[in-house]
């Protein structure tokens, strides 16, 4: 639904009196709607090519977004949150996200790197030095999404542990959601913790690559991390070199009160899902109570915020609207999501926004609808607008991801304090 924000909340931002808007776009298939591999000018037939995912991020990069993020989970898409389904009329299937960050890496220049990973069934150690090798490779532009998971199914693939599976009267339940996840979350932050200390277990100046002395390292300067908790013990040091951007940035996508407590406690940047700007005030309302009660010195950690909307753009009004139409006939159902759709033109996102932005956000994550359709429409729709609104960057600025969102590099917790 195409929504009337006004202007003058977003006329004012626009004119420069406000900090930067960030922008970043999530890759995931063919599209957010279930039926947009079917959708004109889609490309079902690459969905599994590293290209097809090179030219996504070349496009996203040349739009100037701040970074993209990759999805990957351990089960087959579903049209259910906590069980598998049988569908064969939807997209299932995908790439290991980190691997297809760390080659889309070196074919772009600026754009943030963000993929995402299962934290529930897969060893910090590994995580880490996957995500501080992409840091490396894209010298400095990488970031990580740690995803829980609380499919039985997906514990099945590695027959460690076992998850009790969720009933779809379970999941209608918030208490008894909140309560199976609390732990989930718990261990995940537990994950971020390990893989950061990892990152910082090689103090900057550790190699020492001195060929006529023969000393390649300064031993001295790697740490174990001895890291002990309840679901793993991790003794370190990293066998990666400290990343470029000293511990890459971590994300977050939260919905209620406990995965809050998780991205206060564990994230560089929270994205959140409300669906109007007096939603968007109360979320960041309850991000903040939980980035309070965790007691983060926010100006030494600022924790950015970015809402999320999945949207389907068009130049003509009405375009957009009865293009995603077409798709909810296809797939039989309409497009149901926990983001906020949103169907119009360029001006009226712009519109939107920056209306929403003055409840607080940092910036966005936008979904498109279909690839490349509405990706090509951000780039070359939305982001000229918010231009002529003088809202958003004309050129890079930075070379990092932590740059490009303002977010300091953070010093080895390993290394000696200065005099």
């Amino acid at each position: 639904m195409t929504r009337d924000t006004g202007t003058g909340i977003g006329t004012d931002i626009g004119s420069g009196t406000g900090s930067p808007l960030h922008l970043a776009v999530a890759l995931d298939g063919a599209g957010w709607h279930p039926a947009a591999w079917r959708a004109a000018g889609a490309r079902p037939g690459d969905l599994f090519t590293p290209g097809y995912w090179a030219d996504l991020v070349a496009k996203a990069e040349r739009g100037l977004v701040d970074f993209v993020t990759l999805e990957d989970a351990l089960g087959l898409q579903s049209a259910a949150f906590h069980r598998t389904d049988d569908r064969t009329d939807q997209v299932r299937g995908g790439l290991d996200a980190v691997l297809l960050a760390a080659r889309i890496a070196p074919l772009t220049t600026r754009i943030g790197l963000v993929p995402t990973t299962n934290v529930t069934h897969t060893e910090p150690f590994h995580l880490a030095i996957g995500i501080a090798t992409l840091d490396h490779a894209s010298r400095g532009r990488a970031g990580w999404r740690p995803q829980i998971s609380a499919r039985a199914a997906d514990a099945t693939h590695f027959g460690r542990r076992t998850t009790p599976r969720l009933t779809d009267d379970d999941v209608r339940d918030p208490e008894l959601i909140a309560a199976r996840l609390r732990p989930l979350f718990a261990e995940a932050a537990d994950v971020v913790e390990v893989a950061r200390r990892l990152w910082d277990s090689w103090q900057d100046d550790a190699e020492i690559r001195d060929a006529a002395t023969g000393r390649f390292i300064d031993r001295d300067k790697l740490h174990p991390i001895d890291f002990e908790g309840p679901h793993f013990s991790v003794r370190g040091p990293s066998i990666t070199p400290r990343p470029p951007q000293g511990q890459p940035l971590v994300a977050s996508l939260a919905h209620a009160s406990v995965p809050y407590e998780f991205a206060a406690r564990a994230s560089d940047v929270v994205f959140v899902t409300p669906h109007d700007r007096a939603g968007t005030r109360a979320v960041l309302a309850q991000v903040d109570e939980a980035v309070a009660r965790s007691g983060r010195d926010v100006r030494a950690r600022p924790l950015k915020k970015f809402g999320d909307l999945l949207v389907f753009l068009d130049a003509e009004p009405g375009a957009a609207a009865r293009r995603k139409a077409r798709l909810d006939a296809l797939a039989g159902a309409e497009l149901a999501s926990d983001a906020e759709v949103f169907t119009g033109t360029p001006g009226d996102l712009a519109d939107l926004l920056l209306d929403w932005r003055s409840a607080g956000l940092d910036g966005f994550r936008l979904r498109p609808g279909t690839l490349p359709h509405d990706l090509v429409a951000i780039t070359r729709g939305l982001v000229p607008e918010l231009h002529r609104r003088r809202a958003f960057r004309t050129a890079y600025e930075a070379m990092t991801l932590r740059g490009h969102l303002g977010l300091p590099r953070p010093g080895s917790r390993y290394a000696p304090a200065r005099s």
